[in-house]
This record gives C-alpha cells, sequence and structure tokens, in this order.
C-alpha cells in the first residue's frame, strides 16, 4: 500500500494564486466566437459569450495574458483602439489568416474586469517599436494630460487602466517568430523597451522572454536583464500518443523551474540584485495533436483525453511544490485554441482538461506543505523519450515516477487541510494511508473525483460528460487513514483538522 505523508509544520511557502492564470491570443476561433462573437444571439451588449462568461468565471482567473503568443510580433495595438467601424482590417502573419481588430486593448480590458482578472499584456518586439510600446503603457496607465493618455479618454476610457504585468515580447528565440533574434540581441532590444516602459510607469512588473527554463537563452537573457525585470517566463508543451510518457512528461516542468531557479539565485548573487525575480511559467499545456501547418491554420483546436486531464494535474501539483519560484502561470489557451473550453456557434462543452483547472483554483489554500510520497513506481522506456514536443529529451532521466503524484496546501490557521492525488495508473486503483503526523481529522471531508470510463475518453457536444467531476463527503477520522484512489483519476479532498 501506498504511503502519502503530510507534515504541517513543513510549509514550503505561500501558493500565489496567479499560478491559476490563463492566456488568449488572435488565434483560431480563441477570441472570435471564443470568448467574443459579436451578433451572436449568446453575446451580450459588449460582444461577449454569456456562455462563455459562465464557464469561465468558476476559473476564478487571476490574471489574463494577452495578445499572444506568436501573434503579437506582428500585432500593432494602434490598430485596435477607437471606433470599431474605423479600425484596420490586417494580414495576420503569426497564424496565416485575417484579423479584423474588432478585439483590442479596451476591449481586453473590459473582458478582465468582467472575469475579475488582472490584465497582463505582451509588447510586439518583433514588427513593433519601442517608442510603440512605451506609448502602449502610457495609453493604459498614463495619468497625466499627454496625448497617449488623453487618447484613451476620447476612447470612452477616463481612468487608467492600471496594467501592470507587462511581457516584453513572445518566443523571440524561435524561427518561428516574426522578427527572431539571437539572446545577445534580444537582451540590447530588451533593455531599450524596459528602460522606457518603466519610466512612463515606475510602478509595472515586467517579464523577460525566457525559453524552457535550461537553455543557454535563459542564462544570456537573465544574465542581461535581471537588473530590470521582476519575472523570467518560461514556455512548455509536452504530451504524445503514450499515457504514460505523457501524464509523467509534466514533471519536465519542475525540472524547468529547478534549473531557471538555479539560474536566477545565481545571477542575483553575482550581480547584488536586491528585488525578488519570480518564475511567470505564461504558456504551458499539453499540445501534441493539432500542430501541422494545417492544424495551424485551422486554429489549433486539441481534443483531450483524460490522459491529458491527469497530465494538467500533475503540473499544478509541480506549480504548487515549487511556488516559493513559481509566481504566475498562464495556460494557454482559455477557449477553442488548445483549449477547456470548446465553443460552437450555438452553445459549448467543457473539455476534461476543465475539471482540474477548475477545481485547483477553487481548492487549493494559500500555504504549501511538505508531501512525501512512497508506492508503486513506473519506469518510462527509454524510447519514449524523443516523442515529446518541443524537443524534450530523457524524460526517463527524471524517473521512477511514483504511480500517485501528490500535493497540499493548507490555510494559514492549519485548520482546514486540502489534498490533490493524481493516479496516473490506467488501469487499477491504488490503495494509500494518509499520515497526517500530529494533525488529526475532525470530521467528513468533500471529495471531488474527475474521472471517466477510460484514459482515452473525451467530453464532446454530444456526450459532454462522459468525464466530469463527482462530489462526495466520505467519514474519517484520526491522524492516519486509508483511501483507495481510482485508477486514472484526479482526487481533491477538503480535510477539516485540529492539531
Amino acid at each position: 500500500m501506498a504511503r502519502i505523508a503530510i507534515d504541517l509544520e513543513r510549509r514550503i511557502g505561500t501558493v500565489d494564486p496567479r499560478i491559476f492564470g490563463q492566456f488568449v491570443e488572435h488565434l483560431g476561433r480563441c477570441i472570435y466566437g471564443g470568448i467574443y462573437d459579436e451578433g451572436s444571439a449568446l453575446a451580450d451588449a459588449r460582444g461577449f459569450r454569456k456562455d462563455v462568461l459562465d464557464a469561465v468565471r468558476p476559473l476564478r482567473i487571476p490574471i489574463l495574458r494577452w495578445p499572444g503568443g506568436n501573434f503579437v510580433s506582428g500585432y500593432h495595438w494602434l490598430d485596435g483602439v477607437g471606433p470599431k467601424e474605423q479600425r484596420p482590417r490586417r494580414s495576420e502573419l503569426a497564424w496565416y489568416a485575417e484579423e479584423s481588430n474588432r478585439f483590442g486593448t479596451n476591449e481586453f480590458i473590459e473582458y478582465c474586469r468582467t472575469i475579475g482578472a488582472g490584465p497582463f499584456i505582451c509588447v510586439n518586439m518583433g514588427s513593433g517599436t519601442m517608442d510603440e510600446a512605451q506609448a502602449w503603457v502610457e495609453y493604459c496607465n498614463g495619468t497625466g494630460t499627454t496625448s497617449w493618455a488623453n487618447l484613451r479618454r476620447q476612447h470612452g476610457h477616463p481612468e487608467p487602466h492600471r496594467v501592470r504585468y507587462w511581457g516584453l515580447g513572445n518566443e523571440m528565440y524561435g524561427s518561428w517568430q516574426i522578427g527572431n533574434m539571437n539572446a545577445h540581441d534580444y537582451v540590447k532590444k530588451a533593455r531599450a523597451f524596459a528602460m522606457v516602459m518603466k519610466r512612463t510607469d515606475p510602478s509595472i512588473q515586467l517579464v523577460a522572454c525566457g525559453q524552457n527554463g535550461w537553455n543557454d537563452w535563459d542564462e544570456i537573457v537573465l544574465g542581461g536583464l535581471a537588473d530590470l525585470i521582476d519575472f523570467h517566463s518560461i514556455h512548455l508543451y509536452t504530451g504524445t500518443s503514450d499515457h504514460y510518457a505523457t501524464v509523467f512528461q509534466s514533471h519536465q516542468a519542475e525540472r524547468a523551474i529547478r534549473i531557471c531557479a538555479a539560474l536566477i539565485e545565481r545571477v542575483r548573487q553575482r550581480d547584488r540584485i536586491a528585488h525578488p525575480i519570480g518564475i511567470a511559467f505564461d504558456e504551458w499545456n499539453v499540445w501534441y495533436r493539432t500542430r501541422s501547418h494545417e492544424d495551424r491554420v485551422g486554429g489549433v483546436e486539441e481534443r483531450y483525453t483524460l490522459t491529458d486531464a491527469l497530465a494538467i494535474a500533475t503540473y499544478l501539483n509541480g506549480f504548487i511544490r515549487h511556488c516559493q519560484v513559481v509566481r504566475i502561470a498562464n495556460f494557454a489557451q482559455l477557449v477553442n485554441a488548445i483549449a477547456p473550453i470548446f465553443t460552437s456557434p450555438t452553445g459549448l462543452f467543457l473539455q476534461t482538461i476543465y475539471h482540474p483547472l477548475r477545481l485547483y483554483a477553487e481548492h487549493m489554500q494559500e500555504v504549501a506543505l511538505d508531501v512525501h510520497v512512497s508506492g508503486e513506481t513506473y519506469d518510462l522506456p527509454a524510447r519514449q523519450e524523443t516523442e515529446s514536443v518541443g524537443r524534450i529529451h530523457h524524460v526517463s532521466e527524471l524517473g521512477p515516477f511514483q504511480l500517485l503524484d501528490a500535493a497540499a496546501t493548507c490555510d494559514e490557521t492549519g485548520r482546514t487541510l486540502t489534498l490533490a492525488v493524481v493516479n496516473r495508473d490506467r488501469e487499477r486503483d491504488l490503495p494509500a494511508t494518509v499520515d497526517l503526523g500530529s494533525a488529526t481529522v475532525t470530521g467528513a471531508m468533500d471529495v471531488w473525483e474527475v474521472n471517466g470510463p477510460d484514459v482515452s475518453a473525451m467530453n464532446s457536444f454530444d456526450a459532454p460528460q462522459t468525464v466530469d467531476v463527482r462530489a462526495s463527503r466520505v467519514e474519517r477520522r484520526g491522524a492516519r487513514f486509508d483511501y483507495t484512489f481510482p485508477a486514472h483519476s484526479v482526487t481533491v479532498a477538503r480535510l477539516p483538522l485540529s492539531r
């Protein structure tokens, strides 16, 4: 039998709610036909899809990243402000489309306000200029009587938008990115952007364009920008056609975090950087099925299985385990494009991956606890190492992997515990003893279980609840209790405690 030991005296750190952030990009039907659908009977007067809003709100999104993604490296923000009938329609070169510019800065800010999210804007460092980025900050946040602040007022927004988070470009290392460059050139350009943006509004926080946390790019960028930035980004997409490779590849995120955190610590010590630099894991997901040119033109409408939901929960457990350094994370993306919410002109359904995203955002608490899992393990064969997306090699080096993956949080008083356990075994229920040390369970625990008939199960318009959440109350008492975690499941439990 497996053992899950939780020590309430060993507090890892504070879980930043910003790790439950999301991302929307002008890609396929993410914006148009997704969150924004002018003329639809399902949209409100602003063009926001009401059914999508109803699905988005339970995700409790604290921070929303926009407008890209690859899209931003060819995006000029002035095209998307002012009267909509006067906005130009442009060729969109990142995703081989046309951009109507009907959804722009002010619509994005309004959407953030509607769902209670903080706006996170990424600036164009591909075809864009330093002056353009500076003007965007001043348009959004300016309080004086400058032309850019006055232009915002003329557009119907007398009060500043107070956009706190600004990204210095997107994936500028990539050959697929408009205006891509080497790391040294990026540092030089980003320093110039950062200077004028910070001088325009010293209160903003800047996110450097990182890669996957462990490359030369990351080391060079951190070395050149540490004095100016507040966060360094990591992007990671994983997944293969093999169940076990997919669920265990999520641990690559933790490898990326560990290495990136060491790079941050090194440069802060070397250069005597006093302010903290966090990790913004601002693009992450399972994405491997829709990566061809045709799929990209078609909007990368990935359909997700139960396997993918288990991988998503494993990512989230990793972010909680590394809460001291991961301060922001943005799931990519929110609607239709590699997304938990999937729409049609007449409705929507929730993909399998929606459920762990909602449960973690809803039930995880502020203090991360030390958790030790011992039990049966699984070792990936070496042949799986090169099948994943984005040249992620040697994932088997991280194994053998525990079939049960767990994370735990509590409130500041230690009176309520949230335990999340992912059973990655594709066939077997796994019994475990949960050991709370000096704490005891004082009453029934609330349990939410994400599951379906098998790991390949997925939801659809015809069968929207094939993979769903089952809620129950389970009687358990004492400092130790046994619980059987069903095969291919995510279990989130809330336990009342005394100490």
